[in-house]
């Protein structure tokens, strides 16, 4: 029998006469044991009052330890306590808030149908109590069949789910923050016993017979952690459609679930808003729709791929792809007009979304960073002469560092702030650190052809190496907190995040308006999106761009760095 038909069973002895001790009994072989699930507020109920908006479980991943800064920005453990408070100022009781992390998505699927069984139990609980009162004081056959029918409907107090279901990204993925959107599906993948079979197949010799049993236990172990993430995703599927069947709402956070519907979704970031949040900044920057083709900007593209993970089972590209789609929906018409090329010809006019894998590479140590850049400008550490380059899109701040280091190691120059500059370095951490207002400068062009003596062929020399020495524009994404000094000196010139604290306003305010029955389009910030193939209201804010002019009043003013963070 499955989940949602125990809890309908349940539900209608319930409704007929089913007693305290019943329902209690059937909570404690329902529940299981999971300490830190969020249980139902059962001695609370005397408290809630018509107005209550009632209780808001939290349901995210364990962000785990990490004892370096060289990580995103944006973590779990830091949304809960902002959506937490923005809840509070909603009015929400606290005690009426509950928070609960998981390791991986079986636990938590655990979790959540703990929860979930725990709260159905409850208010059946409490609508035989109601309707057996009502019997008794009122004598009135209407009068009980209508609060029983009122009461079915839904749990005394509204209760909302926020679930952020857990996905197991790469590790390149996850270089670009916690809060990025992936699949969760309920399908097992073939990948793996396909490769297997192959390799099988197109093996004869009796030494690669060991091999093959190797291949073949990897498979059995990936087939096997396969099952198991599908039958705890359809435990998930379970418990929020019987979180549904018994009048609560669920918010899903980041990832969608396959066969699941929600109330509301927040949307994060996604790939493709990555690539194209450090295109156009990059283009803005660059000027590149005054740039002539004559004097064209050179740019590239670093793309960081994991081909396969640790047990040699190749992984789906589709974020390593949608991020370069992203990027080439800004780039892509510059290329094509010859504003933009590439030092390394993998990028051309000619160059569509599809050709990603061409500027992929495989990161499994810093040094293959440097060592990508070096080859894309055909140069090393004993080069005499620099390669001309523009622009740098590094994807997220992990290769960005990278990248400033073989900028550096390359004897490039200077920093951002001296290309197409409005702004001083010491306005900037004047600025910052509340001294004084921003410098502001003329905005020259400090790329295009030389304004020296023609006749002087030295100068010309001269001039000409100080531009191919010039440090270029590097774009990032995540806001690491030990890269923050680059972008406050100018070697990186911006990185991009979640804004957290909006997202958590409205991710609370959404809150209320199902508590309170109320419409969410009527909330101004509510987009729609496509979940499953239905239309679902959304928070979909913009992400937020972060470079040395803003930083103050993007990172330091809401409390998200302090100013030993920016190494101020």
């Amino acid at each position: 029998m499955s989940l949602r038909h125990m809890m309908c069973n349940i539900r209608r002895f319930a409704q007929r006469a089913l007693t305290v001790t019943l329902a209690a009994g059937l909570s404690v072989t329902l529940a299981g044991c999971a300490s830190n699930t969020p249980k139902p507020d059962a001695t609370d109920n005397d408290d809630t009052t018509p107005t209550s908006l009632g209780t808001i479980a939290i349901f995210t991943p364990s962000d785990g330890i990490t004892l370096s800064q060289h990580t995103p920005l944006n973590k779990w453990a830091k949304l809960v306590p902002d959506i937490e408070k923005a809840l509070k100022a909603q009015g929400y009781d606290a005690k009426h808030i509950s928070a609960a992390t998981s390791d991986n998505l079986d636990e938590q699927s655990r979790d959540i149908q703990d929860f979930v069984v725990d709260h159905a139990v409850a208010a059946s609980s409490q609508s035989s109590q109601s309707s057996q009162s009502s019997d008794s004081e009122k004598k009135s056959a209407a009068s009980s069949s209508t609060s029983s029918d009122a009461s079915d409907e839904t749990p005394k107090q509204p209760v909302t789910l926020l679930v952020a279901p857990i996905t197991s990204p790469d590790k390149s993925t996850r270089q670009y923050g916690d809060y990025v959107s992936n699949s969760t599906s309920t399908t097992t993948s073939s990948t793996s016993s396909d490769s297997a079979d192959d390799s099988a197949g197109s093996s004869e010799s009796a030494s690669s017979d060991a091999n093959n049993a190797a291949s073949d236990a990897t498979a059995d172990t990936s087939a096997s952690a396969d099952a198991a993430d599908a039958a705890a995703t359809a435990r998930l599927v379970s418990a929020l459609e019987l979180a549904h069947d018994s009048g609560m709402h669920v918010i899903l956070m980041a990832n969608s679930i396959d066969g699941f519907t929600p109330d509301a979704f927040v949307e994060f970031s996604t790939a493709k808003r990555i690539g194209q949040i450090q295109a156009r900044n990059l283009a803005e920057k660059l000027q590149l729709s005054k740039t002539s083709k004559d004097n064209p900007k050179s740019i590239e593209v670093l793309l960081p791929y994991d081909a396969q993970d640790d047990d040699g089972n190749d992984l789906d590209p589709a974020f390593a792809r949608e991020v370069f789609a992203g990027v080439w929906d800004v780039l892509g018409p510059y290329f094509q007009s010859g504003q933009a090329i590439s030092p390394s010809g993998l990028l051309n006019a000619k160059t569509t979304a599809a050709d990603w894998f061409n500027v992929a590479f495989e990161i499994d140590k810093d040094s293959q960073i440097k060592d990508e850049l070096s080859a894309r400008l055909r140069m090393s550490k004993d080069s005499d002469t620099r390669t001309r380059i523009d622009g740098i899109i590094a994807m997220n701040d992990y290769v960005a560092s990278g990248v400033v280091e073989a900028l550096s190691d390359l004897g490039y120059t200077g920093s951002a702030a001296d290309v197409n500059p409005s702004i001083s370095i010491s306005g900037i951490v004047g600025n910052i650190t509340g001294k004084h207002d921003l410098a502001k400068k003329k905005v020259p062009d400090p790329i295009k052809s030389s304004d020296s003596d023609s006749d002087s062929s030295t100068d010309e020399s001269a001039a000409d190496a100080d531009k191919d020495s010039q440090w270029p524009i590097v774009t990032g994404y995540g806001a690491y907190v030990d890269e923050i000094p680059e972008i406050v000196n100018g070697h990186q010139w911006m990185t991009a995040i979640e804004n957290r604290q909006t997202i958590a306003e409205h991710i609370a305010q959404a809150c209320t308006a199902l508590s309170q029955g109320k419409a969410l389009t009527k909330l101004d910030f509510i987009q729609h999106v496509d979940v499953n193939g239905s239309q679902v209201p959304a928070i979909r804010d913009e992400l937020l761009a972060v470079s040395a002019s803003n930083l103050k009043s993007a990172l330091i003013d809401p409390g998200y760095i302090s100013l030993a963070d920016a190494g101020l």
